[in-house]
């Protein structure tokens, strides 16, 4: 008892060192200065990137875990910050951020965070993707339909679009991962999107877990979290982003 007490304090500070791993930067959103964690693989580079964005908690250190882990993988990571610092405990709160983000200011903080990584050294300003989960799922989606040079494009459970005028603007690969119990998101929906996309000759990929509802990837959600399931989702989400920005 005592050393599984042991191991899960180990746990505990080894997780918070990893997601801590980062250091918080600033740099222009229009008239606003923002501020997000930057991790960066070790080597000189240059490297491909990923903007990094938030569910409808904020920038929490899941979130930054998540960053960090795809640092290691070889990615200069910025887990944007949505919020402007707050992060919500409870989904009441959460709710209330989510809807205090303009729609334009969001699309302002995305654009701000491509140019912010092209802007950096070490990065191959041709190699950019990004990836979401949840209400970043669909901001990553949104970043596709906005950033005509972003490469690759992940989108966790996030909202998307059919009309086709909208989608010829994607120019990035796009990796999509739904659960088939998503209430939120119809399978009807996802599998419209995925043969629209394959109609205008866009690359995307499209995964539905059939017994995974919303947020099945992230552990802090107690009900929903399948763990097999957010394992092959990220195995899964490495191989694409090898498969298209490491090439």
């Amino acid at each position: 008892m005592k050393s599984m007490f042991l191991l899960a304090i180990v746990t505990v500070f080894s997780l918070a060192a990893f997601a801590a791993g980062g250091k918080s930067v600033s740099y222009k959103s229009g008239e606003e200065t923002v501020q997000a964690m930057l991790y960066t693989p070790a080597g000189k580079g240059p490297f491909p990137a990923i903007v990094v964005i938030h569910e409808w908690w904020g920038l929490n250190d899941w979130v930054k875990e998540q960053a960090s882990k795809l640092a290691d993988q070889g990615y200069v990571t910025l887990a944007i910050d949505l919020y402007r610092g707050k992060v919500a405990t409870t989904p009441d709160l959460a709710h209330e951020l989510m809807r205090g983000v303009a729609e334009d200011r969001a699309a302002r903080d995305l654009h701000a965070a491509v140019e912010f990584l092209k802007s950096q050294k070490n990065v191959n300003k041709d190699r950019i993707g990004s990836i979401g989960w949840c209400m970043g799922g669909g901001y990553s989606f949104n970043l596709a339909l906005q950033e005509p040079t972003l490469t690759a494009d992940v989108v966790n459970y996030g909202h998307l679009a059919t009309d086709p005028e909208q989608l010829k603007k994607i120019n990035a690969s796009i990796l999509g991962i739904f659960g088939g119990q998503d209430r939120g998101i119809p399978v009807d929906d996802v599998k419209k999107f995925e043969q629209t996309m394959k109609q205008l000759g866009k690359r995307v990929e499209i995964v539905i877990y059939p017994d995974a509802g919303h947020a099945f990837e992230n552990p802090n959600n107690k009900q929903g979290y399948r763990a097999n399931d957010a394992a092959d989702a990220w195995k899964r989400t490495v191989d694409f982003l090898a498969n298209t920005l490491k090439k």
